[in-house]
C-alpha cells in the first residue's frame, strides 16, 4: 500500500455521536484522535466527509468533533443516513466524487476515523474496498463497545486490505518532508501532548 498523498486523500469521520460516543472503548483518546485528524486534515488541505447514522434516533455528533467540523476551512461535506456502511447511501459516492474531481475510486486514498468499529465502519470500509478505494484505517481513532468487537474488527479490515495506521503516521505522511510549509504547525500539535489510554 503506498504512502499517504494529501493531494489524493480524502477523511472520512463516521458517526461520533450521542450517547453511544460515550460508550465505547476509551472513549477520551478515541476522540482525541479524531479531533487531531480533523485539524491535520485543515492544516494540508485535505477534504472531510462526516457522517451521521439516523441522528433522530442516535443523537447529533460529539460536541468537540462537531466543533471543529464546523470550523473547517478544507472542503467539507455531510452525510446523514440510514444505511450502516456509507456505501450504501448513494449520495456517499457523490460527495467523494466531489471531494477529489477528476479521481476515479482507485486513486482515492480514504483515511477513517469512527464508530461502531464492527458495524458502520467495517461496512464502510469493505465497501469502499470493493470498489477499488484504498483505505487507511486509523486505530487510535476507531472503537466499538468493547475492546474485542475493535480489536476483530480491525482484524478482518486489514485481511479484506485495508491498511491500519494511526493519525500521526498520517500527518508525517502528509507532511513528507520537514520542509513542508505546515510542519511547523503539524510539530506544534504533537507537543500538545499524546491522546492517552
Amino acid at each position: 500500500m503506498a504512502l499517504l498523498d494529501s493531494t489524493r486523500s480524502i477523511l472520512v469521520v463516521i458517526d461520533f455521536q450521542g450517547k453511544l460516543v460515550h460508550m465505547v472503548h476509551r472513549p477520551a483518546p478515541v476522540l482525541e484522535s479524531a479531533r487531531r485528524l480533523l485539524r491535520l486534515a485543515d492544516l494540508f488541505a485535505v477534504p472531510v466527509v462526516l457522517t451521521e447514522q439516523y441522528p433522530k434516533g442516535i443523537g447529533p455528533t460529539e460536541e468537540s468533533i462537531r466543533a471543529i467540523y464546523d470550523g473547517l476551512a478544507t472542503p467539507k461535506y455531510f452525510l446523514e443516513k440510514t444505511a450502516f456502511g456509507c456505501c450504501g447511501d448513494a449520495g456517499f459516492e457523490t460527495l467523494l466524487q466531489q471531494a477529489r474531481p477528476g479521481l476515479r475510486p482507485s486513486q482515492r486514498q480514504i483515511v477513517i476515523a469512527g464508530i461502531e468499529a464492527h458495524v458502520c465502519v467495517m461496512q464502510t470500509v469493505l465497501e469502499l474496498l470493493a470498489s477499488d478505494h484504498e483505505v487507511h484505517l486509523c486505530w487510535d481513532a476507531i472503537s466499538g463497545r468493547g475492546e474485542d468487537y475493535c480489536k476483530h474488527a480491525l482484524a478482518r479490515m486489514a485481511a479484506a486490505g485495508a491498511t491500519i495506521t494511526n493519525h500521526e503516521s498520517v500527518a508525517f505522511e502528509w507532511a513528507r518532508d520537514k520542509n513542508h510549509p505546515q510542519f511547523k504547525a503539524l510539530s506544534a500539535l504533537m507537543k500538545e501532548g499524546q491522546p492517552q489510554g
